[in-house]
């Protein structure tokens, strides 16, 4: 139980584009009753009093995070005090998961088993390496792991929790799929591995080389170019807060016959979002409870392709309305993910003509801003 005294600080950066300023507070974050405030050093005031955020918890404070606090996206960057260092690192951890292309239908199953097992999905991205890629992967070991690497298109996560790494690894189960069967057959390569090579998932096997995995595939200096086709698509946007039921989602677009071709989890500032949904200024009324629900945290966005892909895919999706989706057609993402007309568990495009400019919006020009 946390005590009244119970804090911990950080030193946070937010971005300021209209000044093209990048500004530095200190964050403390008061467990016992999910409250925050903020200081701005430089100008030595207050820059946000205590207040209630209930959109934040402790177990999403760490080096590395974005948070979103009233529409500003903050990345925490470093820890303010010593007590806050050691409570943090004695705990929190870090590691790299990989779904390898022989698990790419049960992509959803596996991400859902991460979220239901507590695990953060603190960054992820759909990329196509090369066996020369590959080939230097500190994790890779032989000539066939880069080949079957490089055979199709791979998930890297990085995944955060307490004792991330041997957390994942018994979530992952043993190497050999027979061996984990025996051992632990509710694990991934239990379930999903085919052998020691096809085994579906990847996981860093210690601290010391978990960072440097992690940089490998998330670093600004590899960029990995984007799978997206731009042909034959449409865009999925799973909301924030139907974030931790991503898994799900995904499981279900595949179920249906649609292909992934690009996948990313982005954190939208308030910039972003309204470009984004600029075509439903003044035409939805709950516009800006929109554009606030998808800078509330982090969203999983997709390329999806199949023939009529913009038709078809809102079919899936289901009515704007969960509520009408539940009465008319409850098989329906919206029907199943959705609370109401703000959170509706996904954006799809809307007209035929959109559905290459919406995936271009993203895995194009954000995509080539970001790296």
């Amino acid at each position: 139980m946390a005590s009244a005294e119970d804090r911990y600080v950080f030193f946070v950066e937010w971005f300021d584009a209209q000044a093209d300023l990048i500004r530095r507070y200190m964050l403390t974050f008061f467990p016992r009753d999910t409250t925050l405030e903020m200081y701005d050093q430089k100008n030595k005031r207050p820059f946000l009093k205590r207040s209630e955020y209930a959109g934040i918890s402790l177990s999403d404070l760490y080096i590395g995070a974005t948070l979103t606090v009233h529409s500003r996206q903050l990345k925490v960057i470093e820890y303010a005090d010593v007590y806050t260092r050691k409570a943090m690192e004695a705990n929190k951890s870090r590691t790299l998961a990989l779904i390898k292309p022989d698990a790419y239908n049960h992509m959803g199953k596996i991400l859902q088993m991460v979220h239901s097992a507590g695990f953060v999905v603190s960054r992820l991205k759909m990329v196509k390496p090369t066996k020369e890629q590959m080939s230097k992967f500190p994790g890779i070991s032989s000539d066939a792991d880069a080949t079957h690497m490089a055979s199709d298109v791979v998930i890297a996560m990085e995944l955060i929790a307490d004792g991330a790494i041997s957390k994942w690894q018994y979530l992952m189960g043993a190497a050999n799929p027979g061996q984990a069967r025996s051992e632990n057959p509710k694990c991934i390569r239990a379930q999903f591995g085919t052998n020691e090579t096809a085994n579906a998932v990847y996981g860093s096997a210690a601290a010391e080389v978990a960072a440097a995995e992690i940089e490998y595939f998330f670093g600004e200096g590899n960029v990995w170019p984007t799978t997206a086709l731009f042909n034959n698509c449409t865009l999925c946007v799973v909301r924030p807060h139907a974030f931790k039921n991503s898994g799900d989602v995904v499981d279900n677009i595949l179920s249906n016959g649609f292909e992934i071709s690009a996948m990313r989890v982005w954190y939208m500032d308030k910039a972003t979002a309204e470009e984004f949904t600029e075509v439903y200024k003044g035409v939805l009324p709950e516009y800006h409870d929109m554009v606030s629900q998808l800078c509330a945290g982090p969203s999983l966005v997709m390329e999806v392709r199949q023939e009529d892909a913009v038709q078809s895919f809102r079919k899936l999706v289901g009515p704007h309305d969960p509520e009408v989706a539940k009465h008319l057609r409850p098989n329906t993402l919206r029907a199943k993910f959705g609370i109401d007309r703000v959170k509706n568990g996904l954006h799809a495009t809307d007209l035929a003509e959109d559905g290459l400019l919406e995936v271009e919006y993203f895995f194009n020009i954000l995509y080539n801003r970001s790296g």
